[in-house]
């Protein structure tokens, strides 16, 4: 019986000869419903994480021929599959299975806020935690665990922390949209909706003030 990656290739590549050394291994390094590829010369390791396991082949499958796409770099990154669009609509909606068990009275209170006045207070709410105080990672969105993290640098800065937990909700209303083998998580869509917040551009200069006054040398700014 072929392995699912042997399947995932002949799917995808259907004329071409498997070359690679191949292997599959879950991990309980990641976390939820990560996944990646690497490649040695001749070798090509997928890891995905332990919850993987659950999910049926036909979305593993997707998910490894998205990995190859990233990885071969043939010149076919417009090839779609039946089971790349399962897998991409099962990452787009895995948030709802997600258990709720990580919140904070501050995140909370910024949720709310800018859920009712950008969102209509339409938007469910994601597991909410305080990462370290980085400078060089402001938030982030997580689809496998639906989870907003932002840096603990904006516990006292109530409107930036605002401004950041809207970038962050945008994540998660959006998602992403798969083009040419990659997923682009900044489409038009968001960008506008994005320009809309109250005083935005007044927001992104304070946002950097702050994140260059906790730097220290410590990276970029990036959200």
């Amino acid at each position: 019986m072929p392995s699912l990656i042997e399947e995932a290739f002949h799917e995808l590549y259907p004329d071409k000869e498997l070359k690679y050394s191949i292997s599959l291994k879950y991990s309980r390094k990641f976390s939820p419903y990560n996944a990646n590829v690497k490649r040695y010369g001749n070798n090509l390791i997928f890891s995905l994480s332990r919850d993987w396991k659950k999910i049926s082949k036909e979305i593993q499958i997707g998910l490894i021929q998205e990995l190859m796409i990233k990885i071969l770099k043939e010149n076919d990154k417009n090839k779609k599959t039946i089971n790349m669009e399962l897998y991409n609509a099962f990452l787009k909606n895995v948030h709802i299975a997600i258990p709720k068990t990580k919140t904070d009275e501050i995140l909370d209170a910024s949720f709310n806020k800018v859920n009712e006045a950008y969102f209509n207070g339409m938007l469910d709410k994601p597991n909410l935690q305080w990462g370290n105080d980085s400078t060089s990672k402001l938030g982030s969105y997580e689809y496998g665990s639906d989870t907003i993290t932002i840096s603990a640098i904006f516990r006292n800065e109530t409107s930036l922390l605002d401004y950041v937990m809207h970038h962050e909700m945008l994540h998660k209303k959006f998602k992403f949209e798969s083009k040419n083998g990659r997923h682009v998580h900044h489409s038009p869509e968001f960008r506008k909706m994005e320009a809309k917040f109250e005083n935005r551009d007044m927001m992104e200069k304070e946002t950097a003030r702050l994140a260059k006054k906790h730097r220290h040398g410590f990276g970029l700014l990036n959200f």
